[in-house]
C-alpha cells in the first residue's frame, strides 16, 4: 500500500477524493490542514478547528494540523509546507492527495512544490466533468454546507445553504457546479467516507474582503 496525506480543507472535493481512493493501493494516513494561528480556523475557509477535528474523528483518520501566521506571504507558506515533507517521508508517507479538478496552474504549482521531496502528488478527481461529479457526490449521500461564497460570483444568500440539488439548480450558468474557480467552498458533515455524521449548523453570515462566510458551529444539543 502507498501511504499518503490528503490535503484537507474539510470540503466536498477532498472528501470525495478520499472516497474515490477506497479499495485502491493508496492508504490515506493523515488529513493535512492549515489553520490561521490568529483565529484557529481553517486558512481561507474560516471553519473552526474543533469542527475539522470532529471530521477527522468521524472519518477515522488522524489530522495533521499546520499553523500559518497572519498575514502569511506565499514564501512563508511555502517554507512551512516544505517542512512538512521530510516529516511525512520519515513516517513512511509516499504521496500527497489533492482534490483539484481542472485548474492547470494550481496543479502545476503543487507538482513544483513536491518536486524532489520524495512525495508523489495524486489527483483522483482530475479532469472529471464537474456537473456529473456534483451529481455523483450527492447521489452517494454526501452532505455538505456551503460555508463561503465569492461575492463577485454569487449573492451572499448562497452562504450557509446545503450543497444539494436545489442549490445547484439556482447557480448562475457562469458558476462551476463544484465551485472549482473559487466561487464557493463547502464543509462536509456526512457521507460514505464518514463513520458517523458531524453535528453542525450554519450560524450568522458575515461579509469580509469580498466574501460571505457562514459561521459554522456545533449545535448545543450535540454536547
Amino acid at each position: 500500500m502507498k501511504r499518503a496525506l490528503l490535503s484537507w480543507s474539510g470540503g466536498k472535493d477532498c472528501a470525495w477524493s478520499l472516497e474515490r481512493l477506497r479499495g485502491t493501493d493508496v492508504q490515506v494516513a493523515g488529513l493535512l490542514t492549515t489553520f490561521d494561528e490568529r483565529t484557529d480556523r481553517v486558512a481561507m475557509h474560516a471553519v473552526r478547528r474543533s469542527l475539522v477535528e470532529d471530521q477527522a474523528r468521524a472519518i477515522g483518520i488522524p489530522l495533521w494540523a499546520e499553523s500559518l501566521p497572519w498575514p502569511c506571504p506565499n514564501d512563508r507558506y511555502e517554507q512551512i509546507m516544505s517542512a512538512v515533507c521530510p516529516r511525512a517521508v520519515a513516517q513512511d508517507i509516499q504521496a500527497v492527495i489533492f482534490g483539484d479538478l481542472f485548474l492547470e496552474d494550481i496543479r502545476s504549482y503543487r507538482e513544483r512544490m513536491l518536486a524532489g521531496s520524495g512525495l508523489e502528488p495524486i489527483f483522483p478527481l482530475w479532469g472529471l466533468p464537474t456537473a456529473a461529479l456534483a451529481r455523483e457526490m450527492l447521489g452517494s449521500g454526501l452532505k455538505a454546507i456551503v460555508i463561503c461564497v465569492d461575492r463577485k460570483a454569487l449573492d451572499a444568500k448562497f452562504a450557509g445553504r446545503p450543497y444539494d440539488a436545489q442549490f445547484l439548480s439556482e447557480l448562475p450558468i457562469s458558476v462551476d457546479p463544484c465551485g472549482e474557480n473559487g466561487e464557493f467552498h463547502s464543509f462536509v458533515y456526512d457521507g460514505p467516507m464518514f463513520r458517523r455524521p458531524v453535528p453542525v449548523q450554519a450560524g450568522p453570515v458575515s461579509e469580509e474582503g469580498g466574501f460571505a462566510f457562514a459561521d459554522l458551529r456545533c449545535p448545543v444539543s450535540a454536547h
